[in-house]
C-alpha cells in the first residue's frame, strides 16, 4: 500500500520490531568497535605492540566495512532485508566474542579485519530497512535515534569497561566476552520482522521493465552522485571518528598535552559526552524533518567549529567534560539525519547496498584518522592533532552538503525502480 501525507505516523508490531532489531543491531556493532577504542593501550602493552602499529586495529575495521556492505547489501537487494541482517549478526557476534581469545596482534588483527566485514553490512541493511518501513513524515526522527544507536553502543562499551576494569578488575579479554549476548537479541527480534514492502514492489517493477542492479547503478546519474555521497561520508567520518577514536586516550595520557585523568575519570566522561552524542542525533535529526536534512547537517557542522578550543585545549576534568559533551552533540547531531538522507537519495532498486556502500567507503577514507592523529600528536601535542582533522572534516562537511541535493520524504512506495530522487527535491 502506498505511503500518503495522512498515513499513520505510529509505528505497528512489524515496524516497531524492525526499528528495534535494526537499533540493537547497530548498537552492538558500536560497542564492539568502541572496546579496541578504549583498551587498544591495555592490549598493546599485552602484546609488546606500540600504539602506533595498535592503531591499525580500528583501521582495518574500517577498511573492510565497504566489502561488508557490498557483499551483504547485494545479497539484500537480490533476496530481500530479512535472511541477510540474520547471517550478518550472527558473522559478527561470533566473530566479537572470539577476539577475547586472541594469543596475538596477528590473530586480533585477522578478527578484527573479519569484524569490520560484519559492522559493514549491518548499518546499511538495518538502515534501509528501518527507513523502508517507518512512516516517511517521520523518517528523520526514527534516523535520529536509530544513528543515536552508535553512541549507545559507545556508551554501553564505556560502561561495561567501567565495571569490568575499575570494578572487577579483569583484562580486557571479558570485554569481548560481553559482546555476544546482547547481539543476539537482536537475532531473536529480526526473526519476527516481515520482509520489506518495498522492495518487494520493487522487484515486481523491476521484472515488468526488466531491468537489472546492475543496470541501475551504472546510470550516470547515480554513479555522480555515488561518488559525491562517498565524499560527503569521507568528510562526516573523518568529523566523527577524530572527535572520538583518540580522546579516551588523550584522556589518560600524560606525555604529548595529555589530559593525565586517571582511568575512572575518563570513563565518566567517555559516558558524559556520549549521551551528549545522543541527544544531538535525536534532536537534529527530528528537526530534520521540518527544516529538511541539508540544513540541520550545516547546522551541526557548522556549531562544531566554536566548540574545538573547549574540547581540545581544556586542561580541567570539568570542560573537557563539557566541551566533548557539546562537541559530541553538534557532530553527531548532523549524524542524525544521515540514515534517512542517505536512504532517500538511492534508488530503490539498489537500496540494500547503495548507502551502506558509499558510507563505509567514506569510512575507508577517513581509516586513518587514529594512525594521524596518534602520529601527530608526539609533534603538535594531542589538542592540535584532534583540532586540525576535526576543524578541517567540519568545514568539508559543511561545504559538500551545501553543493547537494535532497530528497526529504520522498515516497518510496510510489518510487519507480530505477528513479533517481535527488531529481525530486532541490
Amino acid at each position: 500500500m502506498a505511503a500518503t501525507d495522512t498515513a499513520p505516523t505510529r509505528l505497528n508490531a512489524d515496524q516497531r520490531n524492525a526499528f528495534v532489531a535494526s537499533l540493537l543491531g547497530w548498537m552492538m556493532d558500536a560497542f564492539d568497535y568502541f572496546i579496541i577504542v578504549l583498551v587498544y593501550a591495555d592490549i598493546g602493552a599485552e602484546f609488546g605492540v606500540p600504539l602506533e602499529q595498535m592503531a591499525f586495529l580500528t583501521t582495518i575495521t574500517l577498511v573492510m566495512r565497504p566489502v561488508g556492505a557490498y557483499l551483504f547489501g547485494l545479497w539484500a537487494d537480490r533476496i530481500g532485508r530479512r535472511i541477510p541482517l540474520m547471517v550478518d549478526v550472527c558473522f559478527y557476534s561470533v566473530v566479537g566474542f572470539l577476539c577475547a581469545f586472541a594469543p596475538n596482534f596477528t590473530v586480533l588483527f585477522i578478527l578484527r579485519l573479519l569484524y569490520g566485514i560484519g559492522m559493514g553490512g549491518e548499518w546499511g541493511l538495518g538502515a534501509a530497512l528501518t527507513m523502508e518501513k517507518v512512516p516517511r513524515q517521520r523518517r528523520g526522527f526514527y534516523s535520529g535515534i536509530l544513528q543515536a544507536g552508535y553512541s549507545a553502543g559507545y556508551l554501553l562499551a564505556a560502561l561495561a569497561f567501567l565495571l569490568v576494569h575499575s570494578v572487577f578488575g579483569l583484562s580486557w579479554r571479558w570485554l569481548f566476552a560481553l559482546s555476544i549476548l546482547p547481539a543476539l537479541i537482536t537475532l531473536i527480534i529480526r526473526s519476527r520482522v516481515k520482509e520489506s514492502e518495498v522492495w518487494e514492489n520493487t522487484q515486481d517493477k523491476m521484472r515488468k521493465a526488466n531491468t537489472s542492479i546492475r543496470r541501475v547503478f551504472f546510470d550516470g546519474r547515480v554513479l555522480r552522485r555515488f561518488v559525491y555521497l562517498v565524499l560527503l561520508m569521507a568528510a562526516f567520518n573523518w568529523m566523527s571518528h577524530g572527535t572520538q577514536d583518540i580522546y579516551p586516550t588523550f584522556l589518560k595520557a600524560t606525555d604529548h598535552g595529555g589530559a593525565g585523568l586517571d582511568a575512572a575519570t575518563a570513563g565518566w566522561i567517555v559516558v558524559i559526552y556520549n549521551i551528549g552524542a545522543i541527544v544531538g542525533c535525536i534532536t537534529l535529526g527530528s528537526l530534520s524533518d521540518r527544516w529538511g536534512r541539508k540544513a540541520t547537517i550545516i547546522l551541526g557542522a557548522a556549531l562544531t567549529l566554536p566548540i574545538i578550543p573547549i574540547f581540545a585545549f581544556s586542561t580541567t576534568a570539568g570542560l573537557l567534560c563539557l566541551g566533548s559533551a557539546l562537541i559530541q552533540f553538534t557532530t553527531q547531531g548532523a549524524w542524525g539525519a544521515i540514515p534517512a538522507h542517505l536512504n532517500e537519495m538511492s534508488p530503490n532498486a539498489i537500496r540494500g547496498f547503495y548507502p551502506g556502500v558509499t558510507y563505509q567507503l567514506g569510512n575507508v577514507i577517513a581509516a586513518f584518522n587514529l594512525p594521524i592523529q596518534q602520529a601527530l600528536a608526539p609533534q603538535l601535542g594531542y589538542g592540535w592533532a584532534m583540532a586540525s582533522t576535526v576543524g578541517i572534516a567540519a568545514i568539508a562537511v559543511i561545504v559538500l552538503t551545501a553543493l547537494g541535493r535532497q530528497a526529504k520524504g520522498i515516497d518510496f512506495h510510489a518510487a519507480d525502480a530505477v528513479e533517481t530522487p535527488a531529481r525530486a527535491r532541490g
